[in-house]
């Protein structure tokens, strides 16, 4: 049987993968560009907000000066002309301006910061708008005394009397080569053009009072559009983008055009890297189909060869039966003892699971037995304390310490009911509760440990309610754990002046409680939340490692967040946040 030659259909595949490439590299150019845009007008907008601030000063500097006594007294005619020309001086050397000078309304100049003619055009920008009232701005190319151009702003100033039009102006100019000096270096090219035409102001000192238009100076380029931007071909130097986006924005408070030409070499490596991407993995699809192709021609000569051979095979047919025969009766007995493995799988499985519900139920008493032990020690200080308080004579004070008591035993009947909420992934419901309150609480039911331990506690209670959700028992018992925790940690090491400090913090929608110790730390702190991990010695009455873990998840019932941390200055830090009153009501 005659085939079809391979070759037609690579080079056809070939075709589709430069295509598809192709595609990917100009939609990914296309994305490029758009970022690229998005970036180059943020850009223009930063370098034209940072011109109009630079030059905006001038004219406020002139309209500071119009008030000004002395100048307010040349006008009038008895003011010292030669303090008015150390005013203006002074004020031109601590600005930075290139001249500062008073014109009277016939265009007498009364006081000049530099050699300038006895009189201006009171009928010329920027004089003329500020004589009729007005803050008058202008610009305009000053020759120099070394034949050299500069390009200055000038910004007019009415200056009033108490009655009547402007008896004058000030007029405040600004250098623009000095604005450009300061401008940072690796900003992208960017100039400002005027209402002729010229580029006034610009970053890269080639395009300088460059025009442009048909027969300008401005260097030449071809524009396109692709993609609704418009992308410059441009011959402007090593200082210049060979291929640029260009950029725009109206400035009319200081009558210019901002452009800027942005690199788009990065938007081309984008786009060559999709192109290698796409025709690599086309490639790869398309040499996977050439060799299923390959093996599928060669099993067509196999079966053409087979169907020559086909005579011997059927003498081998009876053969082959009696093999099959005896695989059948392998993979029966193979059958029979996979149905045995299956059989001890199942009965493995059971055993886990009991096994796993005998190690609930020890996490459980591990966890009550936990979070009563504070309470109880509790009960039992206060139960000696009245005691002592009866033999004393002092019922009163005996009768608050059985009241406490009997609180901290109905407190004991809430956290058992807490636990077991807990152990069955159930919580309680979530009210207000003041923070401050369960701190105060906590420290209550740890004053022995905090006592005995030596510890000293700095807390203050804000003064205002600090609402948040939560429960005030589950609450309580997260404190108290942090607080005993941290306890234990500084007497197992004998820490030399052992310390709590607590504190609250107001986040806006989220407040914060932290609790830091001055111990040595937390060895391990992205386990200390992990069910029974303990660095407390075995045989510790306190030492299962639970505690942190029930922490965690009551916290996490509040909608809050624990983490504990080693601070900066020593000791560990543990901070809950959880959600404030104004969260829930927002």
């Amino acid at each position: 049987m005659k085939r079809a030659p391979l070759i037609p259909w690579v080079l056809a595949f070939l075709a589709l993968t430069a295509l598809l490439g192709g595609a990917a590299a100009w939609s990914s150019y296309r994305i490029a560009l758009d970022r690229l845009a998005e970036q180059g007008r943020a850009d223009i907008s930063l370098a034209a907000d940072r011109l109009t601030a630079q030059l905006l000063r001038y004219r406020e500097l002139a309209v500071v000066l119009t008030d000004h006594p002395a100048l307010q007294a040349l006008l009038s005619g008895d003011g010292d002309p030669a303090a008015g020309d150390r005013l203006v001086q002074s004020m031109a050397d601590k600005t930075g301006a290139l001249s500062v000078v008073l014109v009277g309304r016939d265009g007498q100049v009364l006081a000049s910061s530099t050699p300038t003619p006895q009189r201006l055009d009171p009928g010329a920008l920027p004089l003329s708008r500020a004589l009729r009232g007005s803050i008058g701005t202008s610009q305009a190319i000053i020759p120099r005394w070394d034949d050299r151009q500069t390009r200055a702003f000038s910004f007019a100033a009415p200056v009033y009397r108490p009655a009547g039009p402007p008896a004058g102006a000030v007029v405040a100019t600004a250098d623009v080569r000095w604005i450009e000096d300061n401008w940072p270096a690796n900003t992208p090219a960017a100039y400002f053009v005027d209402a002729n035409g010229v580029v006034f102001v610009s970053n890269r000192s080639d395009l300088r009072l460059a025009r442009l238009g048909e027969g300008g100076s401005f260097p030449p380029y071809s524009a396109r559009n692709v993609g609704g931007h418009a992308v410059w071909t441009l011959d402007g130097g090593p200082y210049l983008p060979r291929r640029a986006l260009h950029v725009e924005r109206a400035m009319p408070t200081l009558g210019l055009t901002a452009n800027a030409l942005l690199d788009t070499a990065p938007a081309v490596r984008s786009a060559l890297a999709a192109f290698a991407a796409t025709a690599a993995l086309v490639l790869v699809f398309g040499a996977m189909l050439l060799v299923a192709l390959v093996r599928r021609r060669a099993l067509a000569v196999r079966l053409a060869l087979e169907a020559r051979a086909n005579a011997q095979l059927e003498a081998r047919v009876a053969e082959r039966t009696r093999e099959l025969a005896s695989a059948n009766d392998e993979l029966r007995h193979e059958i029979a003892e996979r149905r045995e493995a299956e059989a001890a799988l199942k009965r493995a499985q059971d055993e886990l699971v009991q096994a796993g519900k005998l190690s609930a139920l020890g996490q459980m008493s591990a966890g009550i037995s936990h979070e009563l032990n504070q309470p109880l020690m509790a009960i039992r200080s206060f139960a000696e304390n009245g005691a002592l308080f009866v033999e004393r004579g002092k019922p009163e004070r005996a009768g608050e310490n059985l009241g406490k008591i009997a609180e901290l035993a109905r407190r004991m009947g809430r956290i058992i009911q807490n636990l077991r909420a807990f152990a069955r992934q159930e919580s309680g419901p979530v009210t207000e509760v003041d923070l401050g309150a369960v701190v105060e609480a906590s420290l209550e039911v740890t004053a022995e440990k905090l006592a005995k331990g030596g510890v000293a506690v700095d807390w203050a209670r804000p003064l205002r309610p600090v609402r948040v959700l939560g429960g005030e028992v589950r609450l309580q018992q997260v404190v108290v754990n942090l607080i005993s925790n941290a306890v234990d940690a500084m007497v197992a090491e004998k820490t030399a002046a052992p310390r709590i400090e607590i504190g609250t913090a107001d986040l806006g929608n989220r407040v914060s409680l932290t609790v830091r110790d001055s111990g040595p730390g937390l060895a391990e702190p992205a386990r200390v939340f992990d069910p029974f991990y303990t660095t407390k010695e075995v045989g510790a009455s306190e030492g299962m490692g639970l505690g942190l873990s029930i922490s965690y998840g009551l916290i996490q019932s509040f909608g809050g967040t624990i983490q504990g941390t080693n601070h900066p200055g020593g000791g560990a830090l543990f901070t809950v946040e959880l959600r404030s009153v104004r969260e829930a009501a927002a």
